[in-house]
């Protein structure tokens, strides 16, 4: 851990939005005892930055182009598991912070957290502390959160959960298989088994979850206005 006075902080800012990164070190490194950076844009370059260096803390957003932050935290710890990951993202605290908290992140903010309050959960969170807002922190001791189970996309193979984002990205069958390199039976077959699992029977429905969840990226997102939902 970093010693006051010693060594500088140094933070590794992964977000899939150019702007929002550079905006990040930005504030960061106004404020004292900051001077190290680094940048991920997806969770492919997060996990090599992350084993490459140890950084003293790494604020994760929960959606990437090529995954989610749910997974990458996940693979994160698995490599360094003193690693220290707050999320920061722009989902409510009430959806996730708990279920984030347990998966080893040390610490939840949303990006409509005032500047101050982050350099506060960083600090927070070197100290061998967690972070979350006071409003958060008020739910928790009232009881608020009380859904401590295991989300249903959690149950999914990894494939599966990668058809799961494309279909309710908006993709067809054959999209996805090709985008998979398999066939359509088989893009068919994970569609029928993901759906058991999750306990719907539409993409629409897998669209709302994925969106709530924060599973699908904003270029997914994009992509999908101007689309109907297809079960082909």
């Amino acid at each position: 851990m970093t010693e006051a006075g010693a060594a500088v902080i140094s933070v590794l800012v992964a977000d899939d939005h150019a702007i929002v990164r550079k905006g990040l070190i930005e504030l960061l490194s106004r404020h004292t005892g900051f001077g190290r950076f680094g940048e991920a844009a997806s969770v492919r370059e997060t996990l090599a930055r992350a084993q490459a260096d140890p950084w003293d803390v790494i604020l994760l957003d929960l959606a990437f182009p090529d995954g989610s932050g749910i997974d990458a935290l996940r693979d994160i710890l698995g490599r360094r598991p003193d690693a220290r990951v707050i999320i920061l993202t722009m989902h409510p605290e009430d959806q996730l912070a708990l279920r984030m908290l347990k998966a080893g992140a040390m610490g939840y903010l949303t990006k409509e957290s005032a500047p101050e309050e982050l350099v506060k959960a960083i600090r927070q969170v070197l100290q061998g502390g967690t972070y979350l807002s006071a409003a958060m922190t008020q739910a928790l001791a009232t009881g608020a959160e009380v859904d401590g189970g295991s989300l249903p996309h959690e149950q999914l193979s990894t494939r599966e959960l990668a058809v799961m984002r494309l279909l309710a990205a908006g993709k067809h069958i054959k999209e996805i298989a090709h985008a998979l390199g398999v066939s359509s039976k088989t893009v068919t077959t994970y569609r029928a088994r993901l759906l058991r699992k999750m306990g719907m029977t539409t993409n629409a429905e897998l669209t709302f979850y994925a969106t709530r969840h924060g599973l699908l990226s904003d270029a997914m997102l994009r992509g999908r206005s101007g689309e109907g939902t297809n079960t082909s």
